[in-house]
Order: structure tokens, then sequence, then C-alpha cells
């Protein structure tokens, strides 16, 4: 194994005893052992906080509000 990832025997050691390694050395056992894909599920995705999406409603409320009272024509009375 340490062989086909490129790493020290040695290194390999810690990882069997359930001891921390390096974040190099774990993507390359992981890339030996064909499993690279598993780390996908840490990815990071970008969404947004429910404050703001709170506010970005308000905000098209507020534009939908103002587009009523303009479209409503008032009499010359």
């Amino acid at each position: 194994m340490a062989e086909e990832a490129g790493i020290n025997r040695w290194t390999i050691s810690p990882i069997e005893n359930g001891e921390a390694i390096t974040m190099i050395s774990l993507i390359q056992i992981m890339r030996a052992l064909n499993i690279l894909h598993l780390l996908e599920i840490f990815s990071v995705k970008q969404e947004i906080s429910p404050i703001e999406l709170a506010k970005l409603d308000q905000n098209k409320r507020q534009c939908a509000r103002n587009n009523e009272n303009n479209n409503t024509k008032q009499s010359d009375w």
C-alpha cells in the first residue's frame, strides 16, 4: 500500500492504529485505494442564510407593493 500511495510504510502505521496523519498522506492513501471520490461529501456549497432570504423576500414584497400603487390610476377629481 505504501508503495502504491507513494509514501513511506511508517506513514501508514499511524492510520492503522487510529492516530492522526496529514491530509496529504490521507489523500495519497485514498487515491491508491481508489476512494478519493468520498471527499466530495465535504464540498462547500454556497447557500443563502435564512436571514438573507427573509430580507430578499421582504424587498420583493415592497417592490410589488410599490408597483401596485404606481399602477393604480387616480382620477383628476
